[in-house]
């Protein structure tokens, strides 16, 4: 496996021995002065959290494209990290301890020791849940974060490329794709054939219900709309009030789901397995259904990418026509889905607090430092990603790739994203219903030529595609 995706100990990049480190025990990590300071914040930090940590803002994400926020702060990254190339860096901000991740090595060592001393449950991730899933795993520790991390891996299968109810969710998968594309095709005006982003995550949200709760969600709009109320209120985090009531009803709501929950469901599975009060199956579920509507966002970009990259799009395609796993496991498009979430993460912030202090080699952390990790910078910049702005699905494939340097789409570590391989099954699943069917030209103003530099952003909101050549119950029809 590429070191990359290595859940390793890192080698610090050091001349000190590698078996006895230097630890400089009471000396102080590098500190950002205080204009470097304010210029992460005002380049990188506030326009990420403006976006919407919980829930995507669309005109903000508009304004971010067209203004180039991203690249901007991926230029701010690597401008501290030229720098600093000891660290973490520890920035100044007043009543507060906050250090940011500049070096591989270092993110690797944070990931790969969470939850302890690095915790997920930072004070501002635990303020932000608490909206909605106040006894999420990520923002729970002791023996409760145990049961409930052993019950997230037991459902989603985090280990297995197959989830074991693939059977059940594929078919879906297939339906709800037909539906859409029977869509477009209705709804085109003067017999072309289009489809939006609106249309496109209402197929994927329907999907996404039933794949969650089983056939009789797949309609529970409601349910989505509460959510996404919900987390508009926790994108403010400890600044906007909790609605309790809201909450409550939500998530009364969801367990009355699970109760009903049909056979061959995520829910109905978590039902079956009896988890006790301290596993929290109820507040384990919203997370799904929040997660899998970002793995959407991707695999709409995904499919912007394969309509502007033709070479690709063939691979794609002759993957798909010689699938004998009944789409259960398509390595490129799952490739591709990685490569757009590296492009374009849907997670830009990891965020940790420590819970001890910690000796790293150049000075010690505190206890209840936060520890922040901007991922676009690690995977965007240029210096060390090879083709760092073009779409190059590839590099996932590469099982002998070991450059050391980090793409974490789904973080790494023991806290990595146990539904990982589920997103990828669903997401690779819906693209080859789509692209089997369907031709795809991008027809709305974004510059993603393969011969030039694909843009730090891409809003999924803006996109649209006309569909040509589909193909339905037999028939083939063409767009103008």
């Amino acid at each position: 496996m590429s070191s990359r995706r290595s859940l390793a100990h890192p080698t610090w990049k050091t001349s000190r021995s590698k078996k006895e480190p230097d630890l400089r025990h009471g000396m102080d990590l590098p500190k950002a002065t205080a204009l470097e300071s304010a210029a992460f914040l005002l380049d990188v930090f506030l326009p990420t959290a403006a976006k919407g940590p919980l829930i995507r803002r669309p005109k903000v994400e508009a304004a971010a494209e067209r203004l180039g926020l991203d690249d901007r702060a991926v230029r701010r990254m690597a401008r501290l990290a030229g720098k600093y190339p000891e660290g973490p860096l520890m920035l100044r901000i007043p009543g507060r301890q906050q250090a940011v991740v500049l070096q591989p090595e270092h993110l690797h060592h944070v990931l790969a020791n969470s939850p302890e001393p690095f915790s997920p449950a930072s004070s501002e991730k635990k303020a932000a849940l608490a909206h909605f899933e106040p006894r999420f795993v990520l923002i729970s520790e002791g023996p409760e974060r145990t049961a409930r991390r052993a019950l997230q891996e037991q459902v989603l299968d985090a280990h297995s490329p197959v989830h074991r109810l693939a059977a059940s969710f594929l078919p879906i998968v297939r339906e709800e794709s037909d539906q859409l594309l029977q869509h477009a095709k209705d709804a085109g005006p003067s017999g072309a054939l289009e489809l939006g982003w609106d249309d496109f995550i209402q197929s994927w949200d329907r999907m996404v219900r039933r794949v969650v709760f089983g056939d009789n969600a797949r309609e529970d709009h409601e349910l989505t709309n509460v959510l996404a109320r919900l987390r508009g209120n926790a994108n403010w985090s400890f600044l906007k009030r909790q609605d309790t009531r809201l909450r409550t009803k939500f998530l009364s709501r969801v367990e009355d789901r699970m109760k009903h929950a049909e056979q061959g469901s995520l829910a109905y599975a978590i039902a079956n397995m009896h988890p006790g009060q301290q596993a929290a199956p109820v507040d384990q579920i919203p997370q799904w259904l929040f997660a899998l509507e970002t793995t959407g966002i991707a695999t709409f970009r995904t499919l912007a990418l394969l309509a502007t990259h033709p070479d690709h799009l063939a691979t794609a395609k002759a993957e798909v026509q010689r699938d004998e796993s009944q789409r259960q496991h398509l390595p490129f498009l799952r490739a591709c889905v990685l490569e757009s979430l590296r492009l374009w993460t849907t997670t830009p912030v990891i965020l940790r607090q420590s819970t001890r202090e910690v000796q790293w080699p150049d000075g010690d952390m505190g206890t209840g430092c936060g520890v922040l990790i901007y991922v676009p910078y690690f995977h965007r910049d240029e210096a060390h990603v090879p083709q760092a702005h073009s779409f190059t699905p590839e590099r996932w494939l590469d099982p002998n790739d070991d450059e050391g340097w980090p793409l974490v789409p789904f973080s790494e570590g023991p806290v990595f994203c146990p539904g990982r391989q589920l997103a990828l099954m669903l997401s690779s699943a819906v693209l080859a219903s789509l692209i089997e069917k369907s031709s795809f030209r991008l027809s709305s103003e974004h510059a993603l030529d393969p011969q030039t530099r694909l843009p730090g952003a891409l809003n999924n909101y803006s996109l649209r595609f006309a569909v040509m050549g589909t193909q339905l119950d037999g028939s083939r029809e063409r767009a103008a």
